[in-house]
């Protein structure tokens, strides 16, 4: 069997990968250590990604994006962090809906929180004594 070498893709080391895809080497070290990322180590001792890894990058950050953190993404079916935009999988629905409920309950609190803030804001402002020129408060 002949194999043309030219569309054998070599091996990428970390500031390749991190080039390619826009993420940190140590967001990249990161996920590698969570075992997300197909990686080895060359002879002489480099951590070396294949080509897949720029898919498997860009996939994880699109799920932290949307909210997933790395062990939550570890759960899921390899095809969805081996395939860039990869759909979720049915298998995942379960935690698209728990994350979801933890998406509006923050949001539930953010929205409490900001509607005390404007609370003592405008209750500040009501009780403000008014400044006159020339006062002492002004010097």
């Amino acid at each position: 069997m002949i194999v043309d070498k030219s569309s054998v893709k070599p091996p990428l080391r970390i500031g390749r990968l991190s080039r390619e895809t826009g993420a940190s080497i140590r967001s990249i070290r990161h996920y590698d250590a969570h075992n997300l990322l197909d990686s080895s180590r060359s002879e002489n001792g480099y951590r070396v990604f294949s080509v897949i890894a720029i898919t498997q990058v860009k996939q994880i950050q699109r799920l932290i994006a949307s909210g997933f953190n790395l062990d939550e993404i570890s759960k899921f079916p390899e095809c969805m962090r081996l395939k860039e935009g990869a759909a979720f999988c049915p298998e995942t629905l379960a935690t698209q809906r728990e994350r979801l409920a933890k998406i509006e309950n923050r949001i539930a609190d953010l929205q409490a929180i900001r509607k005390e803030l404007l609370g003592s804001i405008q209750a500040s402002e009501l009780n403000r004594p008014s400044v006159t020129r020339g006062t002492k408060a002004e010097i």
